[in-house]
């Protein structure tokens, strides 16, 4: 994330930074469920009208970023793969790297990770995250070619979900690694 320059957007980054911090800490403690706008509002010691200005979805929002660094890394992984590496081994060790399939996360990421991965609200806006870089993957996958063939759109979009099908596996990444496995020679029937 970059470091806004301005005095005024100083100051949104660190009010959405003490909602997002307040919100986590609120999480873990009490549950997503048992947590309400206000409280968050009052613990990060703003009006519940400033929580609502700088994070308009709601309380699941609040322990997310905008989604554009997810956008950004899943199509650099691509766009910047080593040469004669697949599109699929790219993406499959990008995500082996992410939430559900990380292996060397810190206990407090994997604390968050588990609260995001167990609470419905939070894993559906996760999802809604992902798949709003299909468009993005896709022209990344396409790559000179048409990022609007419906074969592109569909990897794009299959590989956004991965988190979603594989992530509450009993052992996620061998699901995930099943996942590519099947992406990578095609359904055998």
């Amino acid at each position: 994330m970059t470091t806004p320059t301005g005095r005024r957007e100083r100051k949104k980054a660190l009010t959405r930074q003490a909602l997002a911090d307040a919100a986590l800490e609120l999480f873990l403690e009490h549950g997503y469920d048992g947590v309400t706008v206000a409280q968050i509002a009052d613990a990060a010691d703003v009006s519940l009208a400033t929580l609502f200005k700088h994070v308009p979805d709601g309380k699941e929002a609040l322990i997310f970023d905008d989604g554009t660094e997810r956008r950004e890394a899943v199509v650099a992984a691509v766009r910047d793969r080593p040469a004669g590496t697949s599109v699929l081994a790219a993406l499959r060790e990008f995500m082996a790297g992410r939430g559900p399939f990380a292996t060397d996360l810190t206990p407090e990421l994997l604390r968050k990770r588990d609260l995001i991965v167990g609470t419905p609200a939070l894993a559906g806006y996760q999802r809604k995250l992902w798949i709003a870089g299909e468009g993005a993957l896709a022209a990344a996958i396409a790559g000179e070619g048409d990022a609007q063939d419906p074969a592109v759109r569909a990897l794009a979009r299959y590989v956004l979900e991965v988190p979603e099908l594989a992530g509450t596996d009993p052992d996620p990444r061998a699901s995930l690694d099943a996942i590519f496995d099947l992406l990578e020679r095609g359904w055998t029937g």
